[in-house]
């Protein structure tokens, strides 16, 4: 047997055969067998069956069997740390309080970047975590301590503080020039608007171009009295 199989068997042995299954399971979906009862949300699973997710209703056929219920926080699946804890070690696994019961997550929830003063993070998806804890979940711990898994380098705060400096200023300076060539496309503009709408102004009238539209009459001319005869 090669080594790299020996480490998959290391790793399978480690945990319960249940753990995995019940990871990649979908709860909180509609029971098949059940479907016309109020009661067919399956948020159950049998520890012992390894079948699938239950509805209370499919229960009745697992009696005495070790049976656990899944919950939901904010769309993700929670189970509580008095059940799991019975069988299952989690130690390094950040617990929660929700609806005051102690919870853990069943698997990572992504942050694209943990917050400014972070000091601790999952060792597997960087997930802002208490500084007691290494993992967020059940199923980064399974990842996280896995003989196949590389642990990837943590940034530090300084380098996190470059990079949104760096991001400020960039951000600050496309801001700039895009004002600036604003500006520059609104002189253009206004320059383009002064050359259209400017035409050469009627000059004043002066003596050598003035002709009065109408000229005065004259004294009217008479014809002379010697031209009429007057007979009596």
């Amino acid at each position: 047997m090669g080594g790299a199989e020996e480490v998959m068997e290391e790793d399978e042995n480690r945990w319960p055969p249940w753990l995995k299954p019940l990871l990649r399971e979908k709860f909180f979906k509609q029971c098949s067998l059940h479907a016309d009862s109020h009661k067919s949300e399956c948020n159950m699973y049998c520890l012992d069956c390894m079948d699938g997710a239950l509805c209370s209703l499919c229960l009745n056929h697992h009696k005495n069997h070790h049976a656990i219920q899944i919950r939901r926080s904010s769309y993700h699946d929670v189970i509580r740390v008095s059940e799991i804890q019975k069988v299952l070690d989690i130690t390094g696994v950040q617990t929660y309080i929700i609806n005051s019961a102690r919870v853990v997550f069943l698997n990572e929830r992504p942050q694209p970047r943990p917050g400014k003063g972070v000091t601790n993070t999952c060792e597997f998806c960087d997930r802002s975590l208490l500084d007691s804890f290494r993992f967020c979940s059940l199923g980064c711990k399974i990842a996280g301590t896995s003989k196949n898994f590389k642990k990837k380098p943590k940034r530090s705060s300084m380098t996190t503080s470059d990079d949104t400096q760096s991001a400020t200023s960039s951000n600050s300076n496309s801001k700039k020039k895009a004002r600036k060539l604003h500006q520059q496309q609104q002189l253009k503009k206004e320059e383009g608007n002064v050359d259209q709408s400017f035409t050469p102004s009627t000059p004043p009238p002066t003596s050598s171009n003035y002709k009065p539209t109408h000229r005065r009459k004259g004294i009217p001319h008479r014809a002379p009295f010697g031209g009429c005869i007057i007979q009596y």
